[in-house]
């Protein structure tokens, strides 16, 4: 997925993800795209400070099943 792929599903409220399903992307209060690892909640930006790259690959973000199993 590429940075606009990302911050627009984001934004739609899709569960986006990094490498695995413990990474989240997220769009915090004050508008910054995040990474965060949930289960120590350490996070880094989704990009570089200038925006213009990725802090990972484009072939290792993806949207994450959410299909729940009642």
């Amino acid at each position: 997925m590429t940075i606009d792929e990302i911050k627009a599903a984001v934004d739609r409220g899709l569960a986006v993800r990094w490498v695995s399903d413990g990474y989240h992307v997220i769009r915090d209060e004050l508008g910054q795209y995040l990474i965060i690892f949930q289960p120590n909640q350490h996070c880094i930006g989704l990009t570089n400070r200038a925006g213009n790259r990725l802090n990972g690959r484009e072939e290792e973000f993806y949207i994450a099943d959410t299909v729940q199993i009642t």
